[in-house]
């Protein structure tokens, strides 16, 4: 057993055979870990006779330099007590396979993994089990008592391992399973978890807008609600001229957070006392976990802000308001799911998701849960995953529903009119639903339509019910990878976009199919280490944007919210407001890419600073108005491409195997980057700085960005 932490909430030794052996990565030695097992897991080691070994696999990773990757630990571990091999030929085949599996990463990673499968039998201890159990301490239940029903009787049996006991009359028939259910997965994977200190915290949200797993949230109150909050709950002053007098907490879940470092990473609040101290700071989890516990629960019932009173299309108006993708099962610092995140802060409560299959589909119906939430009323995100090569269509399939649902709750409610109302029905529609609070006020009448339409007995009376949640604005949002956009879906995309229907299209860019293996797609960049691109990928990536501008009435970003955070709030909110199709392109930082994914956010920043991804946004409303379109929102290039490629592993392997051609192909990414930033320049209408001179530049920007962090 790999996670501790699964002992609180698994029966992870049910299927142990009498005499077995247990491996457990422990914090706690061999004489201290017997006191932190739940009872439970106590008995059935005594019961079944069962030889426990402990080995703190964490420890001996991160003093090896391998971080948190314990599997070279545990691995030697288990063939050493397995008796598979005998030790010495089992340890050596190990070696063996850590230098064909990562040799191409360098001498560094080999040697590393070789100090860690040399450490990992010192670490490795046999505890001395009791002939009984003691201590007080119980297994807790899979999920909590007040869940909803299907969550006890469904999915509490599957997290609990125990879905084979289901019969199939347990399930919804038509497949559709509800949403907002990962909140009951407490995993409590993370080593490490973000502890917020008030004292120096700068109010910027960054920290709670980066988070992929919407494990760090914040909330703006009036002081009156912490009344009776825990001791440890921490908050400060929230310094904002429209919401004068209002209280503000930053909070972590602590089992819902996967300890990638992400928000302490792009927190710019350092102490003037304290060395390295900023306002999130990663600390053991153990000793913080009970009191996190309890403020995150207490957290949870403080009301949210009303949508009406917040800026939304802001950094912090966004962050201010209830995330409604949370706790996903995406790798720990996802560059993918913060995008999601902010997606249903700001549209949650009215969006429809056609989602094509790929990473976005494992961590967003990967069953039993699902990361896609509802708010208090109920309202949140409806989610359905399409195939690759078809995802386009189905999201347009969804919008032509909504459009004729629309329609006809719209004859309808002028064939009722004298039924309802004449006032009513005007409203109804001619409601204009630009804002929060126009959407609110057509949910009221709705609601109004809602009750007088109880009173009438006619087929148009019992049809208008049926759609009249269609006459409140929808969204819908077109979500997959660049496997799926640039290439298998790409023929069907590029037909709903030239469609001119208003559907937004939203595509998680990492450059690589990362879901399947690390296969090369038309986004992998030039000179990249990818499958089916073993010596380099020798084209350019496919200008996805470019293509999608040149119809002229589609709306057009390509964003990467660690560069400019404000640009893509900013981007996803135009995007949606226009009511033809629109194509934001995000930049996702990913596993794949060979990065300490703690830096995902810093990472984007220097792939904005190279000029290897432009941000800009290409707005059809502007040409209407006689404007340019085209906007570039980035800084010119101030680092080469080759200070921001350095920094990942499928760029650093070619330089290792393969020098001269990784030369060549770098000096043609860079030409490729000038190129576009050019091209991209006279779109605009601005001429910044001669091209292909980052070095002269350099300077300057860093400068520049300096007074900007001082003022």
């Amino acid at each position: 057993c790999h996670q501790f932490h699964f002992l609180e909430r698994m029966d992870v030794l049910e299927l142990a055979a009498p005499g077995a052996t247990f491996l457990l990565s422990s914090p706690f030695g061999a004489h201290e870990v017997w006191e932190h097992l739940p009872v439970e897991t106590q008995r059935q080691i005594i019961e079944k006779g069962l030889r426990f070994y402990v080995v703190d696999a964490l420890k001996v990773a991160q003093e090896a330099g391998l971080g948190g990757r314990v599997n070279t630990v545990l691995q030697t571990c288990f063939f050493s007590l397995a008796g598979v091999l005998p030790k010495d030929e089992a340890i050596e085949a190990i070696k063996h396979a850590i230098e064909k599996s990562y040799g191409k990463r360098g001498r560094t990673v080999i040697e590393r993994n070789f100090a860690a499968v040399d450490a990992a039998l010192g670490g490795l201890a046999e505890v001395n089990v009791p002939t009984s159990v003691a201590g007080d301490l119980h297994r807790l239940p899979p999920v909590p008592d007040v869940v909803p029903d299907f969550v006890q009787r469904v999915t509490a049996k599957m997290i609990a391992g125990q879905g084979d006991l289901l019969p199939v009359s347990a399930f919804p028939p038509g497949g559709t399973f509800p949403t907002g259910t990962a909140q009951w997965e407490k995993r409590s994977i993370a080593h490490e978890i973000p502890i917020w200190d008030p004292e120096i915290c700068i109010d910027c949200a960054k920290c709670a807008l980066v988070c992929p797993h919407a494990a760090i949230r914040m909330k703006v109150y009036e002081p009156a609600a912490v009344a009776g909050a825990p001791e440890m709950f921490q908050h400060k002053g929230w310094r904002d001229r429209e919401h004068p007098g209002m209280w503000m907490t930053i909070q972590v879940a602590p089992d819902d957070c996967t300890g990638c470092g992400v928000c302490v990473d792009v927190c710019p609040a350092k102490s003037k006392e304290v060395v390295k101290h900023k306002s999130i700071d990663m600390l053991p989890k153990l000793e913080h976990l009970d009191a996190e516990r309890a403020n995150f629960d207490f957290f949870l019932s403080i009301p949210p802000i009303d949508r009406r009173d917040v800026k939304v299309a802001s950094i912090k108006g966004s962050q201010m308001l209830e995330p409604l993708f949370e706790f996903s099962g995406a790798c720990a610092g996802c560059g993918e799911t913060p995008y999601l995140k902010l997606l249903t802060q700001l549209f949650g409560d009215r969006i429809l998701v056609s989602n094509a299959t790929g990473c976005s589909s494992i961590y967003g119906g990967n069953l039993p849960t699902t990361p896609w939430s509802q708010d208090r009323a109920g309202r949140g995100p409806a989610w359905s995953n399409s195939l690759f090569e078809d995802n386009a269509e189905f999201g347009l399939g969804m919008r032509l529903a909504l459009d004729h649902q629309v329609a006809f709750a719209r004859s309808l409610v002028e064939k009722l009119a004298p039924a309802i109302g004449e006032d009513l029905a005007f409203t109804l529609l001619a409601a204009v639903q630009d804002d929060e609070s126009g959407v609110f006020d057509q949910r009221e009448r709705v609601a109004e339509l809602r009750r007088k339409l109880e009173g009438v007995d006619s087929d148009e009376a019992r049809d208008l019910l049926t759609v009249a949640d269609a006459l409140v604005r929808k969204s819908v949002w077109i979500v997959g990878g660049d496997g799926w956009a640039y290439d298998i879906g790409f023929g069907g995309l590029d037909h709903v976009l030239a469609s001119g229907r208003d559907v937004n299209v939203l595509v998680l860019d990492t450059q690589v199919y990362s879901n399947t293996g690390g296969q090369a797609s038309k986004a992998t960049p030039r000179g990249a280490v990818a499958k089916f691109a073993a010596a380099g990928k020798r084209v350019g990536r496919k200008d996805l944007g470019l293509l999608a501008a040149d119809y002229g009435g589609v709306y057009v970003a390509q964003i990467a919210i660690g560069a400019d955070n404000a640009q893509t709030v900013k981007a996803l909110a135009e995007a949606e407001s226009w009511t033809g199709p629109s194509l934001i392109i995000a930049y996702s930082t990913c596993i794949e890419h060979g990065i300490d994914m703690s830096t995902s956010m810093t990472h984007q920043a220097d792939a904005a600073k190279s000029g290897f991804w432009p941000l800009y946004r290409y707005d059809p409303r502007k040409a209407i108005d006689g404007e340019r379109p085209w906007q570039l929102d980035s800084k010119a290039p101030s680092i080469p491409v080759k200070v921001f490629q350095d920094q990942e592993a499928r760029f650093a392997m070619l330089a290792r195997s393969r020098p001269q051609e990784s030369d060549d192909l770098q000096k043609l990414a860079q030409a490729d980057a000038e190129e576009r930033w050019r091209f991209y320049e006279q779109l605009a209408g601005v001429e910044r700085h001669a091209p292909g001179k980052v070095e002269e530049v350099a300077e300057a920007e860093r400068s520049a960005d300096a007074e900007e962090v001082e003022g």
